[in-house]
């Protein structure tokens, strides 16, 4: 299904998996930021292991028991589609709103929760431009509209970008951490050790400002202070650096392999938390 048009018209593509029988819900996206490429990718996989596995796997046929999955592989198709046509290293929107000379906006910015209060731009010809006003792109409106209509239902939101192996929690526009942090590293750990027992890649866990750098405006950050959704996370995958965001066509699958580990093993924790009710 579409849940809205980027900038350029482009769909914005969603998958719902269902069995019929959940009683929560998961989202994951990918492609936020465009010369990501691993991260369309990454979703993808995780989203056919969970088709194939359904019915064939008790793990993941108890995960799609317990929640739909709501899957957004590019979050950002303008962005995405001029990364392949022209310059692989752009990174944001293709919007025109703030400027004809210098496009874009930075989506991972663009969010309201705390919009603009660190670690962004107010120049439009920056690579963090948090645009005009939050929402400003169509491409974030759109998932924020869609996410918070089923916040209630929404447990998990996960948001997967590279590069760095980090598994990381808000907050992003603050050093405080959210009242909820050891409850959100604790799962995070369950998700990193299961992945780190596929090929042995070592991630680390913590919030955004103290892995990374202050960025308000974040989507995760959205998730949790906005919409109160209480798992939110963002993924940063592979690798640390040697390739960063032109990861080798050969490690696609090794990548989708591993990060399926950890949040299979993610969403069997939550589950057995939906089961106890709490």
């Amino acid at each position: 299904m579409s849940i809205g048009k980027s900038f350029e018209n482009r769909d914005l593509k969603l998958v719902k998996l269902s069995s019929g029988r959940a009683k929560r819900a998961v989202w994951l996206d990918g492609g936020m930021h465009a010369r990501e490429w691993i991260s369309p990718a990454t979703v993808m996989y995780i989203l056919e292991e969970l088709v194939s596995g359904y019915s064939n796997d008790n793990d993941t046929t108890k995960i799609l028991d317990t929640f739909d999955v709501y899957g957004l592989p590019v979050a950002n198709p303008d962005g995405y589609e001029y990364t392949h046509i022209l310059n692989r290293l752009w990174r944001k929107t293709r919007s025109t709103t703030a400027s004809f000379i210098c496009r874009g906006a930075d989506p991972n910015r663009n969010f309201s929760f705390k919009w603009s209060s660190g670690g962004s731009s107010s120049k439009a010809c920056s690579e963090v431009f948090a645009g005009n006003k939050a929402f400003s792109e169509p491409e974030t409106k759109a998932i924020a509209n869609f996410v918070y209509a089923r916040r209630r239902e929404i447990m998990a939101f996960l948001t997967f970008h590279s590069y760095s192996q980090l598994w990381l929690t808000p907050w992003g526009y603050t050093a405080l951490k959210p009242a909820n942090y050891l409850e959100l590293a604790r799962a995070a750990r369950v998700a990193t050790a299961a992945l780190e027992k596929v090929h042995g890649t070592k991630y680390n866990v913590g919030t955004s400002t103290s892995m990374l750098y202050i960025a308000s405006g974040g989507s995760d950050d959205w998730a949790l202070g906005e919409a109160q959704i209480p798992y939110a996370y963002t993924v940063e995958l592979r690798d640390t650096g040697r390739h960063g965001f032109t990861l080798p066509r050969d490690q696609i699958v090794p990548t989708g392999e591993e990060t399926w580990a950890g949040i299979k093993a993610l969403l069997l924790e939550l589950a057995s938390k939906v089961d106890e009710g709490t």
